[in-house]
């Protein structure tokens, strides 16, 4: 009778835990990443009333006598097989699909969670707002960028950090270059400075000393003309790459007038019938360089004021091109940016030359102010019977650059590279029939910005995006794996430590060695079944009444037999 007590007692002990371990599953059926838990029972050690017999030629073999002594829990397991995930549309939110968990500190050691609800603490760390602790990163994602810190193992989302300028250095070009196309352009270039003399703009009548663009002056000032003539031959007298134009005629300074026409002798082809290759004109204020026909042209001019003794005379670095001279021609514009992140809008114009299937891209303008053109051509840009691009004409000797001075680093010549495709292949310009629709696809360059939002990639890499449009990946996430995640230690608020049966903790990237997919702006839900742990409860509360039933029964029975001795 004793036996059948301590059996009930031993099964209600059970179903019991059996009720705390369905009432904990349903209280958490809404905790973001939590495991269900299943018990199971086991049979004690049973009383053994006679052993087994070995059956012999005359009696067969007998089973032993064997009375159970009730059950025990003989396990508590963690269900961690994949619960559902649910689309908050918070950047910071993330979940794992597969296995993994994400790696915390708390300020000692590290814990392991699969809830990703995490935000930014005012030391810009990403942390879980619940408990403080920080999230751990892996590898050296974000260092070399300043995002990071070299033996900080914390995540830091860097809205105190601006991203730092990048000067451009390449430009890529694409789109078609027209072959059929036929409709010349004459030169027109300009200084983009608007002369005046007591505030009022001047005509060509006006001497040089009466502008207001001028100031002490000396009769031994000269303006020096240098560039290109028409048939690319450098302008050159005495020896010099360069004309030089007295401001002063022993007797006065010269007019606007006399300076124009001395410009035009410069370029009057010196052949005959000597043409006028280009005019020098007055108009609105500004000095202007016509050329006389249409078509393909190399004309250049750079205007320099060389003073004898201190004047000061406002001439332009480069003279802007309102028209570039070609057979056909494409305008473009690209933005690009300096050091300091300065951004300057280049424009640019394909020219074609006389000779079939080949073309130059030439610098017409560039914006702010102090900006100093070195080299402002890329000649010979060919293409190949089929439309391809053919590269640079070697004949030629040119570069596919641009050479510059932004006025931040004046001392410092800056190369700018285009890029205009492979040769031989489709990927950049081509040259085919019908309209010109080349333009720059891409530059490498970009202004400071600020951190203005987050987003969580595939492999647990942490992006951001900055205020000038450009992405960085701030952070990669440590995931851990184990050998038996069902082995962790719960130490409550969804984090575990490794026990003696979870094998060790493996740090990897989310997609690697194991590691599951991260999917930013989402949780992952409790994997509870609800319908099942209903039925759970039911057989815990059948089993508990059932013995329950055992022990009132032996009561009953025991009661009945101390009656016998009345």
């Amino acid at each position: 009778m004793i036996n059948a007590l301590l059996s009930g007692v031993t099964g209600l002990k059970a179903h019991q835990a059996m009720l705390d371990v369905a009432g904990n599953n349903l209280s958490n059926v809404n905790t973001s990443g939590f495991k269900a838990s299943r018990i199971t029972f086991a049979s004690l050690l049973s009383e053994t009333l006679q052993e087994a017999s070995a059956a012999t030629d005359n009696l067969g073999g007998t089973n032993p006598l064997q009375i159970g002594n009730g059950v025990k829990v003989a396990s508590v397991d963690r269900d961690t097989t994949q619960g559902s995930l649910i689309n908050t549309g918070n950047s910071l939110d993330m979940a794992i699909e597969g296995s993994g968990q994400f790696v915390l500190h708390d300020g000692e050691k590290e814990v392991y969670t699969r809830v990703g609800a995490f935000s930014v603490d005012s030391n810009y760390y990403l942390v879980d707002p619940g408990t403080g602790y920080r999230v751990q990163r892996i590898g050296s994602t974000g260092v070399s960028e300043g995002f990071q810190g070299l033996t900080d193992t914390g995540i830091r989302i860097p809205y105190d950090v601006a991203l730092a300028a990048k000067e451009t250095s390449r430009v890529t070009y694409g789109g078609n270059l027209s072959a059929d196309e036929s409709d010349p352009t004459r030169h027109i270039m300009t200084s983009g400075i608007q002369y005046t003399k007591n505030q009022s703009v001047i005509n060509d009548a006006a001497r040089v000393d009466e502008l207001d663009q001028t100031t002490g002056l000396d009769t031994a000032d000269v303006i020096r003309v240098s560039g290109y003539l028409r048939d690319g031959t450098k302008i050159q007298s005495g020896g010099n790459d360069y004309v030089e134009i007295a401001l002063h005629n022993g007797s006065n300074y010269k007019t606007i007038s006399d300076i124009l026409t001395e410009i035009n002798a410069v370029y009057r082809d010196p052949n005959p019938p000597n043409t006028q290759w280009s005019e020098a004109k007055l108009i609105n204020g500004e000095i202007r360089l016509e050329e006389t026909a249409a078509g393909y042209t190399k004309t250049d001019t750079h205007l320099t004021y060389v003073p004898n003794a201190g004047g000061t005379f406002e001439l332009p670095s480069f003279l802007k091109i309102l028209s570039a001279g070609g057979e056909t021609t494409k305008q473009t514009n690209v933005e690009v940016f300096d050091s300091q992140g300065n951004a300057h809008v280049i424009s640019a114009s394909f020219v074609k030359q006389n000779a079939s299937n080949e073309w130059d891209l030439v610098l017409t303008t560039i914006s702010g102010e102090g900006v100093k053109l070195e080299d402002r051509r890329i000649e010979g840009l060919q293409f190949l019977p089929d439309g391809s691009y053919g590269g640079l004409d070697a004949g030629m000797g040119d570069e596919a650059t641009f050479r510059l001075y932004f006025p931040n680093d004046l001392s410092s010549q800056k190369t700018i590279q285009f890029d205009f495709g492979d040769v031989g292949e489709f990927d950049g310009l081509t040259q085919f029939g019908g309209s010109s629709t080349a333009a720059a696809n891409s530059q490498d360059g970009y202004g400071a910005g600020w951190l203005s939002s987050l987003s969580v990639g595939r492999g647990g890499v942490v992006t951001g995006v900055f205020t000038n449009g450009i992405r960085r990946d701030i952070a990669a996430l440590k995931i851990a794996t184990f050998r038996n995640a069902a082995g962790l230690k719960d130490i409550g608020n969804g984090y575990f430590v490794a026990s003696a049966n979870s094998g060790d903790a493996v740090p990897n990237k989310a997609l690697e060695g194991g590691a599951g997919v991260v999917h930013g702006g989402s949780l992952e839900k409790s994997n509870v079944e609800i319908a099942g742990e209903f039925v759970n409860l039911i057989q815990a509360q059948n089993g508990f009444q059932a013995n329950a039933r055992t022990i009132s029964v032996t009561n009953d029975v025991l009661r009945e037999l101390s009656r016998l001795i009345r």
